[in-house]
Parts: C-alpha cells; structure tokens; sequence
C-alpha cells in the first residue's frame, strides 16, 4: 500500500510540473524592447535597400521616357521622308528654320508629243493624250488616289524658276474631265494653257485637287502638318493642320534645304528635337532627306 501511494503522488507531481511548465510556454512573448530593436533593424536594412536600388529603378524609368520619345521622333522623320519622296521637282522650300513646304503629286504619266492627240508646246491647247490607261496598270486597277481626275492640275516641266513655276502657274493647268482609254491613250482635256516648256522625257505631273501644298511648320511645342488647296509665291507656313508630333522643342527643331547643283542632289537635313513633359529627359534624331529635282 505504501508504495502503490509514492507512485500516486510521484505521478501528480509531474503532472503539476507538465502543466507549469506548459503555463510559462504559453505566456512567453516578445518584450516591447525586442519588438523595436526588429522594427529599427528592418527599417535599416529597408534604406539600405532602397540606396542601391534607386539607381537602377531611376535608370529604368529614364530609359523607358527616352524609348517613348525615340519612337515618336522616328516615325514624325519617316512621315516627313515619305512626304517629301512625292514633292513636286524643285517645289521645296523653306521660310526661316521652322518652317518647310512643298507641292506633292498624287501621280504622273508620259504625254504624247507627235501626231494626233499630242500635247503641243507652240501653241495653247486644252487637251493632250496621256499614253497608257488611267484607271488601270498591267490589267489591275489603279489605286483611287493614282487616278487621274477632274479638278487635278496637270504640271509640265518644273524649273521652279520665273516662266516656269508651279507655285505661280507658269507651267500648270487644271484637268476638265478625262475620258476613257482607247488604242493604249486615255484623252485628258484641261484648261486652255499654252505650257513654256517641253520635257525631254515627255513626262508631266499631277497635283492632287485638295492637296495642292504641305507644311511643316514647329510653332510652340507641335510639329504641325497643314494641307493647303492653292498655291502662292510666298510661303504659308500655315499653322491649322493636324499635330503629328508633340513635346517637340522648336527652339532645336530645324529644317535646312540645299538645292541641286552639278555635284550633288538636294538634300533636306532635318533636326528634330523631342523633351519630356519634365524637361529631364530629351534626345535630338538627325535625318538627310534625298530631293528628286528632275523635271
């Protein structure tokens, strides 16, 4: 009996022991003083953090305004290149830096020089022949904007010199109506015009009845396209247009024309220069533009 009692109370004592110590595990915790040793280390390490990783993020960020800005600077360029790939023969011109105009054609077309139907230099005249067919090529038919049509201007041999400038009329008439192909020739009647000069390739260009001209012009922050229906000796440099490009600092924005000469072809040397709205970031795209001056 006396045993069977020691082992009674040895076991109620561990029990006793199992649940203090089960107590104290419960209620054991961080101390305030622990808890804000973590919170300053943390805020340590979060600074450090963030030191070395401000420069990449901000070289990142630069990068990524610097791709936006690129972008738009190559596409205005390459929309000012292909306009100019359709400028009339010595049409280019300039007023200051800001300011570049042009007439472009919609298409052209060899004329008939000889026998009947010829486009006749020595006298005027309201019709000529145009050898080929308007509307189509091949057996395809032509685009609508490369069609020939009523309203359009008919422009032989520009020099872009006194006698012989489209801006003053000296070598354009505007097209009455075309009829249709027949024999390999489609007629085309025009105003009555008596034109100053032959080309020697017996070629002629056609302006476009609602886009006689095209600006550029940089005013304020824009990049500024403008289409014009008339032509004048003076430039335009119309601002009415639509925006192609914005952010754009006119102050570094400049387009330079140089005429043909014996040794070289026209070129127009453009310097385009595009900021962010911060003014933190800007780059500059430098583009020649080749100018086809044959009449």
């Amino acid at each position: 009996m006396l045993s069977r009692s020691r082992a009674t109370g040895a076991i109620t004592k561990v029990r006793t022991m199992a649940r203090m110590l089960l107590t104290r595990s419960r209620t054991r915790g961080f101390t305030l003083v622990e808890l804000i040793m973590v919170i300053v280390l943390m805020g340590i390490v979060g600074g450090m953090v963030a030191v070395f990783m401000r420069g990449p993020v901000d070289a990142y960020m630069a990068q990524g305004r610097r791709s936006a800005l690129t972008d738009v600077a190559d596409t205005t360029a390459r929309r000012i290149a292909r306009d100019v790939h359709r400028a009339l023969p010595n049409s280019v011109r300039t007023s200051g830096t800001n300011c570049l105009e042009f007439i472009p054609t919609k298409t052209g077309g060899r004329y008939r020089a000889e026998g009947p139907g010829m486009l006749d230099f020595s006298v005027a005249t309201n019709s000529f022949n145009l050898l080929g067919d308007n509307a189509n090529f091949a057996g395809s038919a032509l685009p609508t904007d490369q069609v020939i049509g009523a309203g359009d201007l008919v422009v032989v041999y520009n020099l872009g010199i006194a006698g012989a400038n489209a801006y003053a009329g000296d070598n354009t008439s505007a097209i009455t109506s075309v009829g249709s192909a027949s024999g390999g020739e489609t007629p085309i009647n025009i105003t009555n015009k008596k034109f100053p000069l032959p080309s020697a390739s017996r070629r002629f260009h056609v302006i476009a009845a609602g886009e006689k001209l095209v600006s550029y012009v940089c005013n304020g922050n824009n990049l500024i396209r403008t289409v014009g229906s008339t032509l004048s000796t003076t430039t335009s440099c119309a601002t009415s247009g639509s925006v192609i490009a914005t952010q754009v600092n006119c102050s570094a924005t400049t387009f330079n024309y140089s005429g043909s000469d014996l040794q070289r072809n026209a070129v127009i040397t453009l310097w385009l220069t595009l900021q962010d709205a911060t003014a933190t970031e800007a780059i500059t795209l430098h583009q020649e533009v080749h100018v086809d001056n044959t009449p």
